[in-house]
C-alpha cells in the first residue's frame, strides 16, 4: 500500500475490507479458504490491526467464519442455507423492482439495455462466471434505482452470499432463460407497471429457488 494510504488507518481498513470482500465474491478466495491475519498483513505491508478489523467486518456479513481450530476462513453456504437466501431474495427483489418502476428514467433504461445485450451474448457463449456477474449487475442497477438504502443493504448482504455459493454449484444451466426473465422485468418496469414488475421479479427468483430444491 502507498505511504499516503498507510498514514490513514481508517482508509487502510476500508481498502483491506473491500479487497478481501471482492476476492471472496469473485471466487478468488473459495469457501473454506483460510484468512491468515499475519500473512495478509505481510502481503499488504500493513500492521495486523487493520487486517483484523477487516476480517471482523467480513464475519459480521457472514462471508467469513472463525473457529477455534482453524481461525478465519471463507464461509461455506449449504444448499439449505442457499434456498433460505433465495426465499429472502424473492421478497426483496420484488420490492425493489416495484420501487424502481416508480423511479424509472432514461439513465436506468440505458443501463439495463446495455446489460441485457451483453448478458444475452454471454449466455449464448455459456460463460457461467460472467453470467453471474452480469446477473448481479442487472439486479444491482434495479435496486440502486429503487433509492431505498435499507432494501439495498439487505439485498447486498443476501446477494454477496448467493454469489459465493453459486460459484461453487453445479447448476450452470438456465442462462438463456435468465436473460429472457430479465427482459420481462425490464419491460414491466419500462411500461410503468409496478405490480407486474414485482411479480415477474419474484417469479424469476422463485424459479431459481425451485431449481436448487430439485437438485437436493
Amino acid at each position: 500500500m502507498t505511504s499516503s494510504l498507510q498514514a490513514d488507518p481508517q482508509r487502510v481498513g476500508e481498502v483491506l475490507y473491500r479487497t478481501l470482500r471482492d476476492r471472496i465474491i469473485s471466487g478468488a478466495l473459495r469457501p473454506g479458504a483460510r484468512l491468515s491475519v499475519p500473512a495478509l498483513a505481510e502481503e499488504f505491508h500493513v500492521s495486523r490491526s487493520p487486517v483484523r478489523d477487516a476480517v471482523i467486518r467480513l464475519v459480521q456479513e457472514n462471508l467469513v467464519v472463525e473457529t477455534m481450530n482453524r481461525g478465519a476462513e471463507v464461509a461455506r453456504v449449504s444448499r439449505a442455507e442457499l434456498v433460505s437466501l433465495y426465499e429472502a431474495r424473492e421478497v426483496l427483489e420484488g420490492a425493489v423492482a416495484r420501487l424502481a418502476t416508480e423511479r424509472y428514467d432514461a439513465a436506468l433504461r440505458r443501463t439495463l439495455l446495455a446489460l441485457l445485450a451483453e448478458h444475452r451474448a454471454v449466455a449464448e457463449q455459456g460463460d457461467f462466471g460472467r453470467h453471474l456477474e452480469l446477473d448481479a449487475a442487472f439486479h444491482r442497477a434495479i435496486r440502486q434505482a429503487a433509492q431505498s438504502p435499507v432494501l439495498a443493504r439487505m439485498l447486498d448482504s443476501v446477494q454477496s452470499r448467493v454469489l459465493v455459493a453459486m460459484r461453487s454449484t453445479s447448476l450452470t444451466g438456465g442462462m438463456v432463460q435468465a436473460v429472457h426473465e430479465h427482459q420481462a422485468i425490464f419491460e414491466a418496469i419500462g411500461a410503468g407497471d409496478p405490480e407486474a414488475a414485482e411479480e415477474i421479479a419474484r417469479a424469476h427468483i422463485r424459479r431459481l429457488k425451485e431449481l436448487l430444491r430439485a437438485a437436493d
